[in-house]
């Protein structure tokens, strides 16, 4: 810590909170952000089997993704919707879901929404934090690697 920093009591009470906040384990931050982006893709997926009628009047009204069927396009969106949340919560292939969920939100940026974009760039961040870093210590993955005695990855 420089001189300025240890003579003002201010700054001393920051440099403390800033040092706890940077001791806080990166387990104990993907924990929240894998809960918060799985809610909302189960959410989705569980909405459109509510309705799977008015799924398919939106996928061929509203959405229309390019280059599939409104039908092959529902389907798909509710199957990866229900299943890679799944894989998220668990922690388990943590980093393919992410990819999946990535490539989907940015589908849905490009051809669905792209008026959503602060919403989606949200999602966005918690997938490519998911992605890079993984899902912490507290997870299938993470038990997967300690069994497989695969390369420790920092976590």
């Amino acid at each position: 810590m420089n001189q300025t920093i240890a003579q003002n009591p201010f700054m001393r009470r920051i440099e403390a909170v800033r040092s706890v906040l940077n001791s806080v384990p990166y387990t104990v931050l993907a924990l929240p952000l894998r809960a918060a982006i799985a809610t909302v893709f189960w959410n989705s997926g569980t909405t459109k089997l509510a309705s799977w009628d008015t799924t398919l009047e939106l996928f061929s009204e509203e959405y229309k993704v390019p280059l599939l069927s409104p039908q092959l396009a529902a389907y798909l969106s509710a199957s990866l919707e229900l299943s890679m949340p799944v894989l998220l919560v668990l922690g388990l292939c943590t980093r393919g879901a992410a990819l999946v969920l990535l490539g989907m939100t940015t589908v849905i940026e490009i051809f669905v929404y792209p008026q959503a974009w602060p919403t989606h760039i949200q999602w966005a961040a918690m997938l490519l934090v998911l992605l890079c870093r993984g899902p912490g210590a507290c997870s299938l993955d993470a038990l997967l690697a300690r069994w497989l005695r695969l390369t420790p990855v920092r976590l």
